[in-house]
């Protein structure tokens, strides 16, 4: 069972506790992605030590690789991955509708193909509740039709209205379970979709359609109007978003749950987060750097590893290089995160906000 408390408020932005079946982390919330079960170059200890109490795992890839029946043989993806906290399974439905994986889709069901092997599949919004459930999440999202950006107002419909139709058949499963709007940055599709994903009464209610590359300002539009209408007694959480001044900027929007890949992608192409912005390790200026990445960081890899370290590391192509700066990038976020929530219990995220955002650049 799901249970999400509103501690706090200050303005528009919220600090709260979700608990799901025992398993309990403060909001906002960052998860960071576990696609195929693991956060790219990490252990599940390092997860622990990091302090993550959430991640989100992708049912789609799942589904392929090692398929559902291995991890059910394995006791469920908490057993599979060796790590007890609280895990969110997207239901793939942004993969399975891709270019390339497409068959067929219909307003009953996705048919689409393996993109390993071609081998066919085919998933009813139920179906793949069921298999969310099956693989062991604490947390399933509904199934739902995400267009490209941009999209016409015709396709832009069409989504708000499958995805709906999707959300009604998602809702009739037991178990933990998050609705879904679509709707582009149409501010009256965006409007309809989260009435309707609303109406449905999901435990949880998410955002999704958004940073696939609109604007900013269009994004937060899109967050205003789900502020005003998502319930204010259950978690809305923003699929997707993991830059840190823009994850700030929808915290002051409502916003209390986020996942991305963005802080463990950037630190495998070598951009680091700093207080004073990013850097990127890999340039030459970071030869003979004794500095920690971040001089106020207190990370594992912050505390031990000089930048002319890492950058040998990564000039020379030693693997291990990757691990350490994505504990970093992901503590960076995590502290982030929770140095808000703080600010919000204060009363003093807005100046937070602001101090950060300049001083990040």
């Amino acid at each position: 069972m799901l249970n999400f408390e509103l501690k706090c408020t200050d303005g528009n932005s919220r600090a709260g506790e979700l608990s799901v079946d025992g398993r309990i982390a403060k909001t906002p919330l960052f998860m960071p992605v576990a696609t195929r079960g693991v956060v790219r170059t990490l252990l599940s200890e390092d997860i622990e030590q990091l302090g993550i109490h959430a991640l989100i795992t992708n049912a789609y890839h799942l589904l392929m690789r090692p398929g559902v029946e291995v991890i059910e043989k394995m006791g469920g993806i908490h057993d599979f991955m060796n790590w007890d906290g609280i895990i969110f399974t997207d239901s793939g439905g942004f993969q399975m509708i891709r270019k390339g994986f497409e068959q067929d889709i219909t307003d009953d069901r996705v048919k689409f193909k393996s993109e390993y092997d071609g081998s066919v599949f085919e998933l009813t919004p139920r179906k793949n509740i069921e298999l969310q459930m099956r693989l062991g999440a604490d947390v399933a999202m509904c199934l739902d039709y995400c267009p490209p950006h941009p999209a016409d107002k015709e396709t832009l419909l069409a989504s708000v209205e499958k995805t709906t139709r999707w959300a009604k058949e998602c809702r009739t499963k037991d178990g933990a379970i998050f609705g879904i709007s679509q709707g582009g940055v149409d501010p009256a599709l965006r409007a309809k979709s989260c009435t309707e994903i609303a109406d449905i009464d999901f435990q949880g209610n998410a955002i999704g359609g958004l940073s696939i590359g609109e604007p900013t300002d269009d994004m937060y539009r899109m967050l205003e109007i789900a502020h005003d209408i998502y319930p204010p007694n259950s978690p809305r959480y923003l699929m997707g978003l993991g830059s840190p001044v823009e994850m700030l900027e929808s915290i002051g929007r409502g916003i209390d749950l986020f996942d991305s890949a963005y802080p463990t992608r950037n630190a495998r192409h070598g951009t680091i987060f700093t207080q004073y912005g990013p850097i990127d390790i890999r340039k030459a200026k970071y030869r003979c750097d004794k500095s920690s990445l971040d001089d106020d960081c207190i990370c594992p890899t912050c505390k031990r590893y000089s930048r002319a370290y890492i950058n040998h590391l990564c000039r020379t192509k030693e693997l291990s290089w990757m691990r350490m700066v994505t504990i970093h990038n992901l503590h960076f976020i995590l502290s982030l995160i929770r140095n808000a929530r703080v600010a919000i219990n204060s009363g003093d995220f807005k100046d937070f906000k602001n101090d950060f955002a300049k001083k990040y650049g």
